[in-house]
């Protein structure tokens, strides 16, 4: 249906109210009484209407204003415009994650995809059966015209809200451990610097750079690393790292959730590197959005978990 606003807009709408008030109470005063307003302004208000639809619409028979033919006609259209325009105000958005069946995509930068996925895809067979999880890597650069676009409903990662109309909940400070094969390397346990910064490493990469997302935390502080492979996966870099004299600096949560199925020993960097936070990020149109909500909620709580095991390797504990 076309609407022609500017034909509305000369129109005072509260003026059907005062109609529908009258209809139903069939009095100028009682009319006012419901409306909570005063006799006088009802009265102005019954003025207008028979001016607008060039009809009296209420005749007084009696003590009763009785209502004309015009006014019967446009009782209901009008009590039936007031109805849908009362259930838009008062509507509420529900998420019932057990019944609902949507896709929710999601955009991830560096490790927390795996981090994440695997957790969350329990969660949603348990809590919401119907739901469906659509994630994929994104770059920086590419993140927030996506979440403008609606390709993605949230971003999770290393991304920086630059604008009013993005959201962002802190998730977790990143840190750093070191993953080596004890069979494969000469050293067993805590790697020294000389030995961290000479021996072949194996890093990830998304970019031409060998040095990968390290590359600007080591430029901070003039080191370079003797890097001699690269992979766009973890898991890739992880495998080198079991079957060749590498070692690899990955991301502690990562090396403490994959590292054991591999073998690997996890140690403390030698260096202190600064990396940006985990968050998430969203637009403001979702913010309030119960399904959305609910889903930050749950990736909240997965990504929060085992904080302290983290934070015993920043304090030099070794962990095999």
């Amino acid at each position: 249906m076309q609407i022609d606003h500017f034909d509305l807009r000369t129109f005072d709408l509260n003026l059907l109210i005062a109609f529908d008030a009258l209809m139903r109470e069939r009095s100028v005063t009682r009319a006012a009484e419901r409306l909570k307003i005063r006799q006088p302004a009802m009265s102005h208000s019954l003025s207008l209407l028979r001016t607008l639809f060039q009809d009296e619409l209420f005749v007084r028979v009696g003590t009763v204003m009785q209502p004309t033919v015009r006014a019967l006609a446009l009782a209901e259209p009008v009590e039936q415009a007031l109805g849908m325009m009362q259930k838009v105000i008062h509507v509420t958005s529900v998420f019932e994650p057990s019944t609902d069946q949507r896709i929710f995509r999601m955009g991830f930068s560096s490790e927390v995809e795996l981090l994440l996925m695997p957790e969350l895809a329990l969660r949603m067979r348990q809590l919401a059966p119907g739901v469906k999880l659509h994630g994929r890597p994104v770059q920086r650069g590419d993140v927030y015209r996506m979440l403008d676009d609606r390709v993605l409903d949230l971003a999770i990662g290393c991304f920086d809200s630059q604008a009013m109309r993005y959201r962002q909940q802190f998730l977790f400070e990143q840190s750093l451990s070191c993953v080596f094969h004890p069979d494969r390397m000469a050293f067993k346990s805590a790697i020294s610097l000389e030995n961290y910064l000479s021996v072949p490493h194996a890093l990830v990469s998304l970019s031409e750079s060998l040095h990968g997302c390290l590359e600007s935390a080591l430029d901070e502080i003039g080191r370079k690393l003797n890097v001699v492979a690269t992979s766009s996966e973890f898991l890739s870099v992880l495998g080198m790292v079991a079957s060749a004299p590498v070692i690899a600096t990955l991301p502690t949560r990562m090396a403490r959730r994959y590292g054991k199925a591999f073998g690997l020993q996890i140690v403390p960097v030698p260096l202190t590197l600064n990396l940006p936070d985990v968050s998430l990020i969203w637009t403001a149109q979702e913010d309030n959005n119960p399904a959305s909500q609910w889903l930050r909620g749950e990736i909240g709580s997965i990504l929060s978990e085992a904080v302290t095991n983290t934070a015993s390797l920043k304090e030099g504990k070794l962990l095999t």
